[in-house]
């Protein structure tokens, strides 16, 4: 079957601002995620996270049951799995070892898979305004990231595969969306999508002993309330703005908001009590005019 050109939307002065919601978020989770792990495993994390958010979806699926197409079955799974499914274990594996600052800087390049699966697989165009943007995005968000931290990754570096990984995910997820489901409702998208990860969720959560941990550790309504806040926040309200941004968009302007993770996450640094000099400030310039010229 032969794919149509994707057609693109330019952004409006809306959408940024939905673009600097979505990095306040997303750019907190990676925090969420390593204070979660202080109290789950790795996989526990990542069945915790889609099964409260899958929950979440449950009323909504059953009000807009009968605006579902089921012939559509075979996109839901692949967002469901490339939009959250397979990610929300990804990070927590990566976070064993790797800190949320260099977790930032291997997710900012999402936007240069969304560009490169959307020309080869869905056919959308490579602008010379988008791929200079990605380009300068993701030297910006090096810099950001470098500047002030100590990247001591030795052996630890294949650690980073797990988020590279992710970032693969999160390039098809929002050209499948684009290019198969632009014409769905995003809460009914997200909806149906979580429905059909929700088994796989909660297989993981007795296989990992989720329900022991919870029952028997001490304390551990902490844990439940950094994962549930990652669950509500970043996963069930954040992904149904993000996809609605797809559709108002474009899949490369919409993926390039990890470009403006690091940013909050330089943010948090500052707040506790961390450097800020020219070179984060440089960081930043770039960011914003590589984001600006992926509209083009």
């Amino acid at each position: 079957m032969e794919n149509k050109a994707v057609t693109d939307e330019l952004p409006g002065k809306g959408d940024y601002t939905i673009l600097m919601f979505l990095s306040l978020i997303w750019g907190s989770s990676f925090i969420l995620i390593k204070l979660g792990l202080d109290f789950f495993t790795p996989m526990q994390v990542g069945a915790l996270r889609i099964f409260i958010a899958a929950i979440a979806f449950i009323p909504i699926t059953i009000y807009k049951r009968k605006q579902i197409d089921w012939k559509l079955w075979p996109y839901f799974i692949l967002i469901g799995l490339t939009g959250s499914g397979i990610p929300s274990f990804l990070f927590p594996l990566a976070q064993q070892e790797l800190s949320s600052s260099i977790a930032g800087i291997l997710n900012s390049i999402t936007p240069i898979w969304t560009l490169l699966i959307g020309a080869w697989i869905f056919k959308s165009r490579i602008t010379k305004g988008k791929l200079f943007g990605v380009l300068v995005g993701f030297a910006g968000a090096v810099l950001l990231i470098l500047q002030g931290q100590e990247l001591e990754l030795n052996d630890k570096l294949y650690y980073g595969f797990y988020i590279l990984l992710a970032t693969i995910c999160y390039g098809t997820s929002v050209n499948v969306a684009k290019a198969k489901m632009n014409h769905v409702d995003p809460t009914l998208l997200m909806s149906v999508s979580f429905l059909f990860v929700l088994p796989i969720a909660v297989v993981t959560y007795f296989i990992t002993g989720t329900h022991t941990v919870i029952i028997n550790t001490p304390g551990i309504s902490e844990g439940i309330f950094y994962v549930g806040l990652l669950s509500l926040a970043a996963t069930f309200y954040a992904s149904i703005v993000f996809y609605k941004l797809v559709q108002r968009t474009n899949p490369v302007f919409s993926s390039s908001v990890t470009y403006l993770i690091p940013v909050v996450s330089l943010f948090w640094g500052v707040l506790d009590g961390e450097a800020f000099g020219i070179y984060h400030v440089l960081g930043m310039v770039f960011i914003l005019v590589g984001v600006y010229r992926i509209r083009k």
